[in-house]
């Protein structure tokens, strides 16, 4: 696959560089800045992640203010690189805390310890924190100096093939706790209109199962996942979304990526998810679902009036509605409304729930720890303005953000209709659970009048 991996400064300098094959001369990456710089004279639309260059390809991509960069000379596929490129971040982020110049230039030993582990001859290998964590720390050096008795020996999960999970795991009481996470990313208008929107969804799972257990996974999304629910037991719970827009409707969903445990093979050809799960937590999936396959209207929809008083103060009147069932309840809301950067002396009234005024970030926050579906609220707020003639220009034109989370309730409507675990050797008792949440998304976003 790669013949060398190399870890290069916003300038392109280079920082760590390993040289796996040898089939390239060394000195090859110095050319990286010049061509990369060719590239983005080009001005074209299209961002392209690698540089063919006399017969070398160059795949990179950029994390804060690094480029990490794979190089190559035969015809290799140039995404398998960029996500090896993409975990080795995600490892030495997991490990740093935060990968940036200054990490690596402190953890050189450490970072060509995992390169070595992590890719042999070019060709990926272990990429699970988990299990790299094992054999993998800080002291392994000082470890390996002493006694051969003492050895720091590979986990037996290396040479298996199921690397992601230890052998002789033990549980008193064996539960799988499953979380469907749904985020909502909307772009609404002064009126209420919806602008743009979309849905990112995660199945999460935490795993706390003895042995090997193998797991079997049926969603209520037929146009994807087909099953025969009668040979599975379904979950008791009372975890029921209960969304109008699950009934009679099939959930196409976009931009499926699975963890490495789910067998594949067995998803393309029949559409079951079936995996081995790694011990404790991760994802297990994600998805996408456009706004053009669905329809709904804002869950939080807020409308917020601005009155600016010549020379004296400006008069702010908002008002939330929680647009979701009335057995819903939405938690921990924040609408975060943007205010003049030199407003002072405010005089909230809140009906419900409390706000805040954050100076340094010119914003009013307003909190409602618990909104019912159905209920409507006002707040209102007054605040002082300088002595300046053109006051119409003070108010803001950044949009009012709301952050949210909704227990119990998908927007999608997607459902597990069943979790099924079985272990041959132990056959032990297992509980399954499973919990819907549906939260704002980093983009749910709203425009004043």
């Amino acid at each position: 696959m790669a013949s060398q991996i190399h870890f290069l400064d916003i300038k392109g300098k280079p920082l760590l560089s390993r040289d796996y094959k040898g089939d390239i001369p060394s000195n090859t990456i110095e050319k990286f800045p010049l061509l990369l710089l060719d590239l983005e004279d080009e001005n074209s639309a299209d961002y392209k992640p690698f540089i063919n260059h006399q017969g070398i390809n160059y795949i990179f991509i950029l994390h804060n203010n690094l480029y990490l960069c794979g190089l190559t000379k035969k015809n290799e596929n140039i995404m398998t690189i960029i996500i090896f490129l993409s975990k080795l971040i995600t490892v030495l982020t997991e490990y740093f805390k935060s990968l940036e110049e200054e990490s690596i230039r402190d953890n050189f030993v450490i970072i060509y310890e995992l390169l070595d582990e992590m890719m042999d001859f070019g060709i990926p290998q272990t990429t699970d924190t988990k299990i790299l964590k094992e054999y993998i720390t800080q002291d392994y050096y000082k470890l390996i100096k002493k006694s051969h008795d003492h050895l720091v020996q590979p986990p037996n999960a290396l040479t298996n093939s199921i690397s992601w999970r230890k052998d002789n795991i033990f549980y008193k009481k064996n539960e799988a706790f499953l979380d469907v996470i749904e985020s909502i990313n909307m772009l609404i208008n002064a009126n209420g209109q919806i602008l743009n929107s979309e849905i990112l969804g995660e199945i999460k799972i935490k795993s706390h199962l003895s042995g090997m257990p193998d797991l079997r996974l049926g969603l209520n999304d037929k146009g994807i996942f087909t099953s025969n629910n009668n040979t599975s037991t379904p979950i008791s719970n009372n975890n029921n979304p209960g969304t109008d827009e699950s009934n009679g409707k099939n959930i196409e969903l976009e931009d499926i990526k699975f963890h490495q445990c789910v067998r594949l093979s067995k998803f393309e050809n029949e559409r079951i998810i079936t995996f081995i799960p790694p011990d404790g937590e991760f994802s297990l999936m994600s998805y996408r679902l456009s706004s053009t396959q669905f329809l709904m209207k804002p869950l939080i929809l807020v409308n917020c009036k601005t009155k600016v008083h010549k020379h004296s103060r400006i008069e702010i009147l908002c008002s939330a509605r929680a647009q979701i069932k009335k057995k819903s309840t939405a938690t921990s809301v924040e609408i975060i409304i943007p205010i003049p950067e030199d407003a002072d002396t405010p005089k909230l009234t809140p009906e419900y729930g409390s706000v805040k005024w954050i100076p340094e970030k010119s914003c009013l926050i307003w909190t409602l720890k618990s909104f019912a579906g159905g209920k409507q609220y006002h707040m209102r707020a007054e605040l002082g303005l300088p002595a300046v003639n053109d006051t119409e220009n003070l108010i803001s034109k950044k949009p009012i953000k709301v952050k949210f989370s909704i227990p119990y309730f998908t927007t999608s409507g997607i459902q597990v209709r069943y979790l099924r675990i079985t272990e041959p050797k132990l056959q032990y008792q297992s509980y399954p659970w499973v919990r819907y949440i549906t939260q704002s998304g980093e983009d749910y976003t709203i425009r004043m009048k």
